[in-house]
């Protein structure tokens, strides 16, 4: 599999970081670090954050988030016990890279770093959030704007929604991947809840609680985001274990020689795909994976196998009968229900199925005929369009094309 290169817009985001990261070093050497002791406090807690990346799961959003935290923490520090504090944006910027650059040593030594797309919007963002809250807490103007009551803390509320769009739109400009920036920027969105809330109702719970007890409330507030990380990483390690159980079972038909090797997984990730492109997210996607790897399941019942598992050639009658099966099936393992019907609904009219359904439908006839009935992935897109009037909805089908016409997965007898 040929290696993905970074896009234009991906470069130019890791040269801006660069560029604000030596200007920021720059500054900080030739001007002193203002107040060693907190730049060295939250130095430690973002390296330390940095550092307990380890056990983190692949494609988790934010593997850091104490660092994440504690650096945004430090962006919107304007008190200390009190006593207003000094440092500016610059040094901010100096400290997060400082710490990270200290905590990647052991990461990389174990092949495991941070990707320099992750480094580069870790320092964009926490520059962006200290540069809406610095200036305005140093020339006095949030104290006269907001004063120090529950106009200071929506003030507060209003930079972190701010500080999370701008991390959406940097991930979505840095995703290395062929779809439209607004689609992406639309799954980034739909993502940031999950861990991304106590990332920044931490940072901001910091620094509010420095500002009053000083350094000593740092401690005392990482413990909840800890005791939190500790627990997503549980909740997802379980849903991965679930996955796998799923994959596994869905793979019993090509090891039985009723589907081709691969089937499952191929219609998986292009009725995933095209559930994106519908704009599904969430439950919906999930739902639409595992139904999709377990489709066939229902094939199981059949005396002799179908040829190259392409039930989308046999009759209506016939693929009726495998979808209920595989439908019973699929409620006896302990899967959402959900799951469950929309293998049920793969042999009905689309009119009659639901979207999750209909997608599946598509997925797997373009597969099935991608294989021994119709050669050609523009063959096989052909006869979905020309069965659009009772067996596939047009939209889906469109949407289907828009994703392959980008380079979507590969076909049956695809290489």
């Amino acid at each position: 599999m040929t290696p993905r290169h970074p896009s234009r817009t991906a470069l130019a985001v890791r040269g801006a970081a660069l560029l604000l990261a030596v200007s920021a070093l720059g500054h900080t050497l030739w001007n002193g670090v203002a107040e060693p002791g907190h730049a060295l406090a939250f130095g430690v807690l973002v390296a330390v954050g940095e550092l307990a990346r380890w056990g983190a799961l692949p494609g988790e959003r934010e593997p850091a988030p104490l660092g994440a935290a504690g650096a945004l923490a430090y962006a919107l520090l304007g008190r200390s016990a009190g006593q207003e504090t000094a440092h500016g944006v610059l040094q901010v910027v100096t400290v997060t890279v400082a710490a990270q650059l200290l905590a990647c040593g052991p990461h990389v030594a174990r092949g495991n770093g941070p990707g320099p797309d992750r480094a580069a919007r870790r320092v964009l963002v926490v520059a962006f959030a200290a540069l809406c809250f610095q200036p305005l807490h140093h020339s006095g103007r949030s104290e006269l704007w907001f004063g120090e009551g529950p106009y200071f803390a929506l003030f507060l509320l209003v930079l972190l929604l701010l500080t999370a769009l701008c991390d959406a739109v940097l991930t979505a400009l840095t995703a290395g991947t062929s779809r439209p920036f607004g689609p992406q920027l639309r799954d980034e969105l739909r993502a940031l809840g999950g861990i991304g809330p106590a990332v920044c109702a931490t940072g901001a719970v910091m620094a509010l609680g420095v500002a009053v007890a000083g350094l000593w409330a740092l401690p005392v507030l990482c413990v909840p985001l800890l005791l939190t990380q500790v627990s997503f990483r549980r909740y997802a390690a379980v849903t991965t274990t679930y996955r796998q159980t799923i994959a596994s079972l869905a793979r019993s038909t090509e090891i039985a020689g009723y589907t081709p090797l691969g089937h499952a997984r191929r219609v998986a990730e292009l009725s995933t795909a095209v559930g994106r492109e519908m704009g599904l997210a969430g439950p919906e996607l999930t739902v639409l994976e595992y139904a999709a790897l377990m489709h066939d399941i229902g094939q199981l019942s059949l005396v002799d196998p179908v040829a190259d598992g392409a039930t989308a050639l046999l009759p209506d009658a016939e693929q009726r009968r495998i979808a209920l099966l595989g439908g019973a099936v699929v409620r006896q393992t302990g899967v959402d229900p959900a799951v469950a019907l929309v293998v049920e609904q793969q042999a009905d009219p689309y009119r009659e199925q639901q979207t999750l359904a209909r997608i599946v439908r598509a997925a797997n006839a373009y597969d099935d005929l991608c294989g021994e009935g119709v050669k050609g992935s523009l063959r096989a897109l052909e006869q979905l369009r020309l069965g659009t009037g009772h067996m596939y909805q047009p939209q889906v089908v469109e949407a289907l094309a828009r994703v392959l016409a980008r380079g979507g997965p590969a076909p049956a007898g695809a290489g």
